[in-house]
């Protein structure tokens, strides 16, 4: 039986869908060593198949290559980067959940970009409010539209090579983004639903869309919240990255930056060298924490 390389972009109902450069798309089952392993394939896994049938596109999955690295949420493998999509308007963006969204991807070494799309429908003052807010938070900012395609060559450039993590909330054009990357991926998207009709019923799963060799595109589904069960209070407020240049000048080591006196992150915040927004959604988030916390 030939033997080949590639990688997993969906796994459903028991059954691995592998995209092996110059074949396609082949239909796999695990063989039980990874049950006996205890070891479970995911989405982006570098996988060795033998082939059943060239014809009928179908084979085993007979060893996974070690992973570069492994997200908790989504549930993938090898991911080289996010990209955060998130719209200007319509719907309005909801800041809190994108600032949940770094936290995690920053949690899990993720590096991470902020896509603001729709970009055709808000002044420019809208725009410069979102700069304004996030210019500092580590991440590079992308401003987008697909319907005038701006902003469409940058994001082509940023993840060619690379497998990129795509999410955000729904409604916000992450479908119309994928369309625009590549004209094909609509096609291979219906190829990819056809042959996994079996699961077309089911909660979405993540999946990884080829856009060209060694380039994808993994399209994880839309979240409208994200729990913190994976945060401390105490680690809050290390995934805002605006934050860090001042906690060594705070005077009480490990500050909250919550009410405690002569804290520099306030000071800053105060000078308007960080964003209110910011500030306002980390206090969100660590009171919620901490409620959390003390019903346990």
């Amino acid at each position: 039986m030939n033997k080949l390389q590639g990688k997993i972009i969906k796994g459903i109902a028991g059954f691995y869908y592998v995209y092996v450069n110059g074949y396609g798309l082949f239909e796999c089952k695990a063989k039980g060593v990874f049950r006996n392993k205890k070891q479970k394939p995911l989405v982006g896994d570098n996988v060795e198949i033998s082939v059943i049938s060239e014809e009928q596109m179908t084979g085993n999955m007979t060893e996974i290559f070690p992973r570069n690295n492994e997200l908790l949420r989504p549930a993938v493998a090898n991911v080289d980067q996010a990209l955060l999509v998130f719209a200007m308007k319509d719907p309005k963006p909801n800041l809190n959940l994108l600032d949940r969204f770094l936290m995690m991807m920053l949690k899990q070494n993720v590096p991470t970009m902020i896509c603001f799309n729709k970009s055709d429908i808000v002044n420019e003052a809208d725009q410069q409010n979102l700069r304004d807010i996030y210019q500092n938070c580590g991440c590079e900012l992308i401003f987008t539209s697909t319907y005038t395609q701006s902003g469409i060559e940058t994001i082509q450039e940023l993840i060619h090579g690379k497998t990129t993590a795509l999410a955000g909330p729904s409604g916000v054009g992450k479908s119309s983004l994928l369309n625009c990357l590549d004209p094909d991926v609509k096609m291979e998207t219906g190829l990819v639903s056809e042959k996994i009709r079996r699961g077309r019923h089911t909660t979405r799963h993540s999946e990884l869309i080829h856009i060209e060799d060694d380039t994808y595109v993994m399209d994880t589904p839309g979240f409208s919240s994200l729990f913190t069960h994976m945060f401390e209070k105490e680690e809050i407020k290390d995934y805002f990255y605006e934050f860090r240049q001042y906690d060594d000048f705070c005077r009480f080591q490990g500050c909250m930056h919550m009410s405690e006196p002569d804290c520099a992150v306030k000071e800053a915040l105060a000078e308007g060298k960080i964003s209110q927004v910011r500030y306002d959604n980390y206090k969100l988030i660590y009171e919620e924490v901490r409620q959390r916390k003390k019903k346990w």
